[in-house]
């Protein structure tokens, strides 16, 4: 714990500190103010747009409903009509993370104690032992943290503890905190139906390339790929995916190993899922979801020939919502597929699901109404070496 930052304040007349967990990496708040049940909303909500921070003395239950009080007023539109200003994809996309990033930040200013054994020293607070300790570990002294954070580690426990359910395993996948949930499972659905290469049912072997969860190596393996080598760079991802493949009985035949993209050696089949955004993640939460400047994306295809079997193949998934939202072109993706001397075999598409393209409130509705998730199968070029 003595390395994280302090975080201090002055309570009672007397100057504190303690110790500030922030997963998302936020840095402890320079102005601390102490707040109970007195606390109206309002001044609530103006205390964080200034930057001061509220340090929670009152009912557990009332500091929930003033979270959500306070998230009612970032919310709201304003009262003023302002003159439509069309931006484009790209800005839009742009001005929603800004404007998410405000919000997360003003939400972030309510703040928790946490005594040591991850225990809360307020009336109704629940029991987050378990929550804690699964993300933070082991806790022998008090530490500061947001309430709205406690939340999602308390949400990630519920997903981790149920499971999310994957049909073509006809079993559950349990995420870890930090590590992306798969429950967007069309993308699933294609790796599923494509058709092995040849070679895969002689040389039975795939890498599964930034593995997270294991799903992926799980769904080759219940295909009928005999061994895989899953791959992360990730601490709690190769912990997830070991979990995960343990539990579904499939540890004897996907190996995972801690390793930035490939392993050694050459397969029949190898598999990639990359992040689909090519943004910049402002936490370390956040690499799931953006790959700057498609650094994962390219390092994918420069070394894929390299590492594939002579009549193996390596399947690309990717959403083309980057394509939507002018943040990455069509012909970029087809340029760094020709410079990395490989060949677009042919693709499998399947339109999303997920209850975000039917929101028309939605800022990247339109994006999103467009996207169509692809399965890219690749191959080294004739002649290539």
């Amino acid at each position: 714990m003595n390395t994280y930052p302090l975080i201090t304040w002055s309570e009672a007349d007397t100057e504190k500190s303690a110790r500030w967990r922030s997963e998302t990496s936020t840095p402890p708040p320079k102005r601390v103010a102490i707040a109970d049940d007195r606390m109206t909303a309002d001044e609530a909500y103006r205390l964080a747009c200034e930057g001061t921070a509220l340090l929670w003395r009152g009912d557990f239950q009332n500091a929930r409903q003033l979270l959500q009080a306070m998230a009612r007023r970032t919310d709201a539109k304003p009262h003023k009509k302002k003159a439509k200003v069309v931006a484009s994809p790209a800005q839009a996309f742009h001005l929603n993370r800004q404007a998410r990033s405000q919000r997360a930040r003003i939400l972030g200013m309510l703040l928790l104690a946490i005594e040591p054994g991850h225990s809360i020293a307020l009336r109704r607070a629940p029991d987050v032992k378990e929550a804690c300790e699964q993300v933070y570990g082991a806790c022998n002294e008090p530490y500061i943290t947001s309430l709205r954070e406690l939340q999602g580690l308390i949400g990630a426990f519920e997903w981790r503890k149920n499971g999310v359910l994957i049909a073509a395993l006809d079993a559950r996948i349990h995420p870890h905190y930090g590590v992306f949930a798969p429950i967007r499972n069309e993308y699933i659905g294609l790796l599923n139906e494509a058709p092995f290469p040849e070679l895969a049912t002689i040389q039975s072997l795939a890498f599964d390339i930034g593995t997270g969860t294991g799903v992926l190596a799980a769904v080759l393996a219940h295909r009928g790929i005999k061994r895989i080598i899953a791959t992360d760079q990730d601490q709690r991802a190769h912990a997830c995916a070991k979990e995960n493949l343990q539990h579904l009985g499939l540890a004897a035949r996907v190996e995972v190993i801690q390793a930035d993209l490939f392993p050694v050696g050459r397969a029949a089949l190898i598999v990639c899922n990359p992040p689909w955004l090519p943004a910049r993640p402002s936490s370390l939460l956040e690499y799931a979801v953006y790959d700057p400047d498609s650094s994962m994306l390219r390092g994918f295809l420069s070394g894929l020939a390299a590492h594939l079997e002579e009549g193996g193949e390596g399947w690309l998934i990717l959403s083309d919502i980057a394509e939507h939202l002018a943040l990455r072109s069509r012909a970029e993706l087809l340029d760094w597929i020709d410079a990395a001397g490989l060949q677009a075999l042919g693709k499998l598409d399947v339109k999303p699901s997920h209850p975000r393209v039917s929101d028309q409130s939605d800022p990247l509705h339109s994006a999103r109404a467009a996207e169509i998730t692809s399965l890219w199968r690749l191959a080294a070029k004739l002649g290539g070496e």
